[in-house]
């Protein structure tokens, strides 16, 4: 890949709504934990093909109305009284708009890979929250032409679906409309003494949740002498197969893709660590409740979900999971400080502090879209039985850090199950992890048209595991 033949750098002014102080939001609570417990900020990144003839003052005049319009573009952390965090929301400044001129030698196509590329990587390179904004964006030019907008966007100012709203504005230059929820605005509704009592309900269900839950999901991790190979892996295993079995096993329970995928994936567990029942953390997007459904700002919060797979059916796993994760999901709008008190104080009840260690984060709709939803009732045995061929284990190597024992994203890619699973090597092994990716699929086959499949062996429960060859690359 080349390097720009130029870079430049415009300064864009910009002014808003909603300037002052704000406590954070819950959400921004919830998010920073994350980022102080793993070491990763999470960043988003993404990228817009220009319209023919737009110029460097289009792209600066479409940055300048992005933060203009939404008051988490304009946020900055700030040091509030007793050393505690709070945001400031500036009503007016400046920001900077990157200009990278792409080599006029570069075919199209080689442009289009550049600007790919940078959505990719440039979420890698930190922001500092209290001196960066928390969007950077950079216009690509080539023969002279701006081509692309790319940006890479802070978890702080939004979640994946305030990403994907501020996407939808920047494409359709939205002007006047509306007025929509804020940051601001969801700041000071927190601290309401109804959202106040609405923390303090929540928290009921988390201590029955939590209150029984192992010191890690998977035990303690194991003795690492003589361990060839990092600690941290990752892997993405894809599935076309285990997608239609899904969607089949989802027409005749009448229950959505999320639903059954988080069944299917509670089962393969079970099979491949013998770990039953099993409590995981799912990421719940909150935007379902009122006046939430199109704010630009982080409103995600992890539940609690517990589904026992032991002794019955694919389709009774999967009815659990949705009583399960629909009471989740009623659950996952609180304050984390209130969550980390009821923690230290079972902790203390327990006498061992204790923490759920294994994650799973659905990136797609909850609800199937609606081209796949009118397939459903096509899906035959041997059209699952076809795509078994296109299975496949790719090791991607390692990661830095970890603060959970396992992480399954569940990728949202059209005709496919996709799963990128990052895990912690002392306390899961290869031979483990292989055996519960392929063991989704070898569930959503066996019970794809059978309503009494699988009754279910389980492993022997975890333990210190043993350790399995080093991790490859390829499928």
């Amino acid at each position: 890949m080349f390097e720009p033949a130029g870079r430049d750098r415009v300064v864009v002014q910009f002014a808003g709504a909603g300037a002052g102080t704000q406590p954070l939001t819950w959400g921004q609570k919830a998010i920073l934990q994350d980022m102080q417990d793993s070491g990763n900020q999470f960043s988003m990144g993404g990228r817009y093909e220009l319209p023919e003839g737009s110029s460097v003052a289009d792209a600066a005049g479409l940055l300048s109305g992005l933060v203009g319009r939404h008051a988490s573009l304009r946020m900055r952390l700030r040091t509030g009284g007793a050393g505690g965090l709070c945001q400031e929301i500036a009503g007016s400044g400046r920001t900077g708009l990157d200009i990278l001129a792409i080599p006029d030698d570069a075919a199209l196509a080689d442009v289009a890979r550049y600007a790919a590329d940078l959505m990719d990587t440039w979420p890698l390179a930190r922001f500092d929250f209290h001196s960066d904004w928390p969007l950077r964006m950079a216009v690509l030019t080539h023969r002279g032409a701006c081509r692309y907008l790319v940006w890479a966007l802070s978890h702080l100012a939004a979640d994946g679906g305030g990403h994907l709203l501020l996407a939808a504005d920047l494409r359709a230059g939205a002007g006047s409309g509306p007025r929509r929820m804020e940051l601001p605005d969801i700041a000071q509704s927190e601290q309401t003494p109804q959202l106040r009592q609405l923390s303090g309900r929540t928290m009921r269900y988390w201590e029955a949740q939590l209150r029984h839950i192992p010191a890690q999901t998977f035990g303690e991790p194991g003795n690492t002498d003589g361990q060839a190979g990092p600690r941290y892996w990752q892997a993405r295993f894809s599935s076309p197969a285990a997608h239609l079995a899904m969607l089949a096993i989802a027409t005749r329970t009448g229950t959505d893709a999320s639903r059954v995928t988080l069944a299917l994936i509670a089962t393969a567990i079970a099979r491949a660590t013998g770990v039953q029942p099993l409590t995981i953390k799912v990421m719940v997007n909150n935007r379902f409740r009122p006046g939430l459904a199109d704010v630009i700002a982080p409103i995600a919060q992890n539940s609690a979900v517990t589904i026992d797979v032991a002794d019955t059916t694919v389709d009774e796993v999967v009815a659990r999971a949705r009583g399960a994760s629909l009471t989740a999901g009623m659950r996952a709008y609180y304050d984390p400080d209130d969550l980390r008190e009821v923690m230290a104080r079972l902790d203390a009840e327990r006498g061992y502090p204790a923490s759920v260690t294994c994650r799973v984060n659905d990136q797609r709709a909850m609800i199937m879209r609606a081209e796949e939803a009118a397939g459903r009732a096509e899906v035959t045995p041997e059209q699952v039985a076809h795509k078994l061929a296109e299975t496949s284990l790719t090791w991607l190597g390692q990661r830095d850090n970890m603060h959970e024992q396992a992480n399954i994203l569940i990728e949202n890619q059209p005709g496919v199950l996709s799963l990128h699973m990052m895990w912690d090597r002392w306390s899961l092994t290869d031979g483990q992890v292989e055996a519960l990716l392929r063991g989704v699929e070898e569930v959503a086959v066996e019970a794809a048209f059978d309503p009494a499949a699988p009754r279910m062996v389980l492993a022997a429960p975890t333990a210190a595991p043993v350790r399995s060859r080093p991790a490859r690359s390829g499928t």
